[in-house]
């Protein structure tokens, strides 16, 4: 399970992501564009409800970490439908630029700022119980934003 959370985390995927990844590989059968981009939504919808969970637990180091899942997995959904596949943090951050230039959407960038933030939360323990649960609230935001998006 270690080893599954390292090679996740250095492909910048979910550990279910990469398990998804690796198993059509080894079939020899790609996903194709409307199943990915549904594996991204449940993902992302699957994270944002454990960080929750986390949250009422008092788990802000998990609740991070489930939180920022959410944003990068709808994120991924929408590249997703453009049929591009990102596979790093550098990669998730100029989508996430490009689409804001196209909406001219100041405030999803600031969003998705946040569940960065979120995200070193979840490797240094910084966050005060108020702005993680704060944070987790923008997040829900921003997926909100990008459903909107995909909506279209």
């Amino acid at each position: 399970m270690e080893r599954l959370r390292e090679e996740a985390e250095k492909a910048g995927a979910s550990e279910e992501e990469l398990l998804v990844e690796v198993l059509s590989e080894r079939f020899g059968e790609r996903l194709d564009p409307d199943t990915e981009i549904e594996m991204h939504l449940r993902l992302s919808e699957k994270e944002l409800m454990e960080a929750e969970e986390f949250l009422r637990k008092g788990d802000l180091v998990q609740a991070s970490e489930k939180a920022w899942g959410a944003a990068a997995q709808i994120v991924k959904a929408v590249a997703a439908r453009e049929g591009k596949e990102l596979r790093s943090h550098a990669e998730l951050w100029r989508f996430v630029d490009e689409v804001a230039r196209r909406l001219n959407d100041v405030e999803l960038r600031r969003l998705w700022r946040t569940a960065n933030a979120l995200h070193q939360n979840f490797y240094e323990n910084w966050m005060p119980p108020d702005d993680v649960k704060y944070a987790i609230e923008d997040v829900k935001e921003f997926i909100e934003k990008l459903r909107k998006l995909l909506q279209q």
